[in-house]
């Protein structure tokens, strides 16, 4: 018998949502696979194929420190590292959830979210409230709402409040952090969402998060 079927929690819920799980990793990994063996080309095929079905750690790592590696030889072996839980991709996957691309961003959130580093949360929240960088900010964003940390709400309020500004050309990440706000449900975030519904771009969102916050209490009289 298989351990999922021991498992008290085994049953059809549980076996879709691990199938799901799987399915959206595979995903992921697919497209980025893709993306990448285009990056390295004909002349770099065997390297990538190595690359990408190699089991051994060790040499995943050893790809993060040697000297005129690839971009896209880098990318691959942090987020295999990455999904594998191994910390020492923590560095490159920092470097590529602010790089300018918005695919190695995203692939790496990906990742990152499923590292188990503690840092990570930190390291997320510094490049969101980076505004030499909110250019980039949009999966640092989206990661710190899958994290739920406790470092996410402060970051997503601090990020959202810079994005008032008149004429701001980052509407991307207000929005993302006005969704992500109203997914965390935090009543801390209740102030900037209640501003957010004075700007038309955001109105919407701000008041589906604002319903989606714990119910204020009502103070009760005294008699």
């Amino acid at each position: 018998m298989s351990n999922e079927r021991a498992s008290p929690l085994s049953g059809p819920v549980r076996v879709t949502y691990v199938a799901d799980s799987l399915c959206i990793m595979d995903e992921e990994l697919r497209s980025l696979t893709q993306r990448l063996r285009q990056e390295a080309g004909t002349m770099a095929s065997f390297s990538y194929e190595r690359l990408a079905a190699t089991g051994d750690l060790d040499e995943l790592a050893a790809v993060l420190i040697a000297p005129e590696q690839p971009l896209w030889a880098r990318e691959l072996a942090a987020f295999r590292l990455g999904v594998a839980g191994d910390r020492r991709a923590f560095e490159a996957l920092v470097l590529l959830l602010n790089h300018r691309d918005p695919q190695r961003c995203a692939s790496a959130a990906y990742a990152m979210a499923r590292l188990g580093d503690p840092r990570t949360a930190r390291a997320a929240a510094a490049l969101a409230t980076n505004e030499l960088r909110v250019a980039y900010a949009l999966h640092p964003v989206r990661l710190l709402v899958e994290l739920r940390a406790p470092e996410s709400v402060p970051a997503l309020i601090t990020t959202l409040a810079r994005r008032f500004r008149p004429h701001d050309p980052y509407r991307r990440v207000a929005l993302a952090c006005v969704e992500g706000l109203g997914v965390l449900g935090d009543e801390r975030a209740r102030p900037v969402l209640n501003e957010a519904l004075v700007h038309p771009e955001l109105a919407g969102a701000a008041a589906d998060a604002l319903r989606r916050l714990p119910a204020q209490r009502v103070p009760r009289g005294r008699g």
